[in-house]
């Protein structure tokens, strides 16, 4: 077995060991490991949320080829793309084109990116870093101009982050998200590359 393989392994069986067996289903089990092993912090056993219909809603729509609209570059970096592109999607990333209109907008950029792209075979929005492109994303859904598969919302901070993740906790649809302040682009990639990995199985 290869080194990096070989410790990934045994990361996920530290964190086995040490969570508090909450009850998760089982497709919820592997990406609440998966965001623990990417950000060493075991209170997101207790942050994350899951829609019921969530995960399958996300692997449906991957297998469509449908894409992966992201709201920073980070989130973008983080992906496999290797994983993802072998069902036809792509990683859709604009907020650095839209500088400009946001600002003659009075939009933050983040929401901008989010308006610019309703249009590009949308499955997942996948949101690290930014709580207005959350919002934005959820208003544009509430006003039914906007109609992705899976929303997953884990920005971080300390404005606007807990107030929007905790109102995408109470959508009617598929969501995954972190409630409270902690969250960022690690938790939102390893989210996604983990339903990536329950697609391989």
């Amino acid at each position: 077995m290869a080194k990096g393989i070989e410790i990934e392994k045994r990361s996920f069986e530290i964190i086995a060991s040490r969570m508090k067996k909450k009850t998760f289903q089982e497709l919820e089990l592997p990406i609440v490991m998966r965001v623990i092993h990417a950000t060493g912090d075991f209170d997101f056993e207790d942050n994350l949320r899951f829609h019921p219909e969530a995960i399958k809603a996300g692997i449906r729509a991957l297998k469509d080829g449908k894409n992966i609209l992201v709201d920073v570059n980070m989130v973008a970096a983080g992906i496999n793309r290797r994983l993802l592109e072998r069902w036809g999607g792509s990683i859709i990333s604009t907020i650095s084109e839209v500088g400009d209109q946001a600002m003659e907008e009075g939009k933050t950029r983040a929401e901008a990116a989010i308006e610019k792209t309703i249009d590009e075979k949308i499955g997942i929005v996948a949101i690290g870093n930014a709580p207005t492109a959350l919002l934005k994303t959820m208003e544009l859904i509430d006003e039914g101009r906007f109609k992705p598969d899976l929303v997953i919302g884990a920005p971080v901070g300390f404005v606007n982050a807990e107030e929007s993740k905790d109102a995408l906790s109470k959508k009617p649809y598929p969501f995954i998200t972190s409630l409270g302040r902690k969250g960022g682009s690690p938790v939102a990639v390893a989210i996604v590359n983990g339903i990536l990995r329950l697609m391989q199985g």
